[in-house]
């Protein structure tokens, strides 16, 4: 007789256990078990809870393959699905066996667990086994496909409706109910003030102060204090929520005539434009991206977007002050150029157009197009073309939980016909093409922070937070990456060998960059050190980089001068001729100003089931030397965030977006 312990560990989250009725049955090279009800006295498979359990053979099995899993039903209770995060088998040898699940198991589902060491395809020996794998990704394969939304964008999963999404994609309770709960409150307070779809303009700036009661953060408190103020707007461009832009200017652009007479008093005393620009000291953002685009009809009025250009310098003080705006492409006499001398209104006014014109490119393609479209990609991937026993799924699946279902909704209430974006002064049509002119722009090497910065001449500008956060950041995750990947592929040899692996990315480069060999994103691998790049570029982009354009939304956008997504009226064309008045003509009426900051409170909200990067509740390998290599990534992730903190400390505003403890494991959100 055998004996064969199992230890079953039911999931933490809201309603993961079940009162059904469990049975396993245990696979070997050299036979199988008998089907065993797993019961012990009281009840089984209560929420983040392990039960352990014992099965009997008459022999043993010889190496254990598989184990089965099926629930049938408790009396005539109706269906009670059931979270299975993983079953560890201790043999009678004493080997101890993970066999990782990590989803909702239904009445009448048959389940397969793989447990063991990761394998590769070519590893496999066995004809249980690789016809378990073959059906494994056959069926994902048929329930995960490709939809072509836009001829012109990257493919999306085939979910239109959260209703047909998985289970074990899914949102958990908790959040769900979390999510909804923020919702209610910020509707029932801005109903009760009767701010919620009001139509009317708003009568004074001081009234933006007053559209939540109590949701404010240390941030955003000082942007509203300090947002009119040239030096806290020339940080903004790197150390807010889009430190895309800005690059170093070595000759000024031919269609921004800035002469050094307009700008001779905004230097240095005694050096020039052309000084400056010899010694690194002046930067340019340039939104041509946006010019010629459609823009949204509003209540008769056809409303404007600027592809403007802001001119900055970074002053001996270490300051980035803007010196000269022009709101349009072409130079003309109804385009001048904005100078911090004019009339202080008018100075105003064209910093905002310019960040209006920088939200719209933030929300639309450094956000969405560039970590949530991407991630999805690469989601899908992943889920078509690994089994889950494959190293590279089980290193990269807890960084795309929930992407599936926050991008269904988000597809409908942000950038759908309907969704929030089409509110935006582009509107829904001038939104997608800006995609579409970004996205054929898009190249491997801007998503990998370290050519990003060298490319735009920034390696040695000062207080540039996110530079440096980001880039000590990229070296953790691609040393972790760089262990784990040498440890399943010592040459590459292995990488050639593994078809799993090249149907991987040549699922992603014709899917997710539409086949643009110009782009300079991989259509197969060859070597090692290339697919450790392209997982380090797919971590960092779900996880730090999605949080340094999302997570300081509230911050910078709850105050709607320093960052909107419509504005009213035409850019100015003439000096002298603005007031206090024509600002808050010019900015969103109530209703939509207030939608505009719940979503950012919304998409800024911390919940409590949050994973913070490198953190990974659900095990997923059984190797002693992976579980070694994690826990090192770890500490060098909590070394960088104790660095980040106390740097911090020193600083007026504090840049927490890189901070690995505040840096989901994914993008949920």
């Amino acid at each position: 007789m055998a004996q064969y312990k199992l230890e079953v560990t039911t999931g933490n989250m809201m309603n993961a256990g079940t009162l059904d009725h469990v049975h396993v049955t245990l696979i070997g090279s050299g036979g199988k078990s008998e089907r065993t009800k797993l019961d012990n006295f009281g009840v089984d498979f209560r929420t983040g809870m392990t039960g352990v359990y014992n099965v009997k053979t008459s022999l043993p099995l010889g190496k254990l393959l598989l184990v089965k899993v099926e629930k049938d039903p408790f009396f005539l209770l109706p269906e009670d699905e059931w979270y299975c995060s993983k079953i560890v088998v201790t043999t009678p040898d004493g080997d101890v066996i993970l066999f990782p699940c990590n989803r909702w198991i239904s009445r009448g589902e048959l389940m397969e667990l793989r447990g063991g060491r990761a394998m590769m395809v070519f590893e496999e020996d066995h004809p249980l086994l690789i016809d378990h794998r073959e059906k494994e990704l056959t069926l994902k394969r048929s329930l995960y496909q490709w939809q072509i939304i836009d001829q012109s964008l990257p493919h999306m999963s085939n979910f239109n409706y959260m209703s047909e999404l998985p289970a074990e994609v899914c949102f958990s309770m908790s959040r769900l109910m979390e999510i909804l709960y923020t919702k209610g409150i910020t509707k029932v307070e801005l109903m009760f003030k009767g701010l919620a779809g009001s139509a009317e303009r708003w009568e004074s700036i001081e009234d933006m102060k007053k559209i939540f009661w109590f949701k404010k953060t240390a941030i955003s408190e000082y942007v509203t204090e300090h947002w009119k103020e040239d030096d806290f707007y020339g940080f903004q461009f790197m150390n807010a929520i889009n430190p895309n832009v800005i690059k170093r200017c070595s000759e000024l652009p031919s269609n921004l005539p800035v002469t050094e007479e307009m700008v001779k008093p905004f230097l240095q005393k005694g050096s020039s434009l052309k000084k400056e620009m010899k010694k690194g000291n002046i930067f340019l953002c340039d939104y041509k991206r946006l010019d010629g685009l459609p823009t949204k009809v509003y209540d008769g009025e056809s409303l404007h977007v600027t592809a403007g250009l802001c001119l900055l310098y970074m002053n001996p003080e270490n300051k980035l002050m803007p010196i000269a705006i022009q709101l349009q492409q072409q130079p003309s006499e109804q385009n001048p150029i904005f100078l911090p001398s004019d009339k202080e209104t008018d100075w105003l006014l064209a910093k905002m157009f310019l960040k209006n014109a920088d939200t719209i490119l933030h929300q639309s393609i450094s956000h969405f197009m560039s970590t949530h479209h991407l991630a999805e990609v690469f989601t899908v991937a992943t889920l078509r073309s690994f089994p889950a026993i494959h190293p590279l799924y089980k290193l990269l699946i807890p960084h795309f939980r929930y992407t599936l279902q926050i991008n269904t909704i988000g597809r409908k209430s942000i950038f759908g016909r309907d969704g929030i974006l089409s509110k935006s002064s582009l509107g829904y049509d001038g939104t997608l093409e800006l995609m579409r002119r970004s996205f054929s722009e898009l190249t491997y090497s801007s998503l990998c922070l370290p050519e990003n910065i060298t490319a735009r001449g920034l390696e040695s500008i000062p207080n540039f937070y996110y530079r440096d956060d980001g880039l000590k950041l990229w070296n953790i995750i691609n040393r972790f990456v760089k262990a784990v990947v040498e440890y399943y592929y010592p040459s590459d040899t292995e990488v050639s060998k593994d078809t799993e692996l090249q149907n991987w990315i040549g699922e992603i480069f014709t899917h997710g960059f539409l086949g643009n060999k110009v782009s300079g994103f991989p259509e197969s691998f060859v070597t090692v050190e290339e697919v450790i790049k392209f997982i380090t570029m797919v971590i960092f982009t779900v996880t730090g980089q999605h949080s340094a354009v999302n997570n300081g939304q509230f911050d910078y956008y709850s105050w709607t001068p320093t960052g909107t997504l419509l504005l009213h009226n035409t850019p100015p064309t003439t000096k002298g001729q603005s007031s206090m008045k024509t600002i808050l003509e010019t900015l969103p009426n109530v209703g939509l100003t207030v939608s505009f900051v719940t979503m950012v409170w919304i998409l800024t909200d911390k919940y409590t089931d949050m994973v913070p990067l490198g953190t990974y509740p659900e095990e997923q390998f059984n190797e002693p030397g992976i579980m070694e290599m994690i826990k090192n990534f770890q500490v060098e992730l909590s070394s960088l965030s104790e660095a980040i903190t106390e740097r911090n400390s020193q600083l007026e505003v504090p840049y927490t977006y890189l901070d690995p403890a505040r840096i989901e494991n994914s993008i949920t959100i």
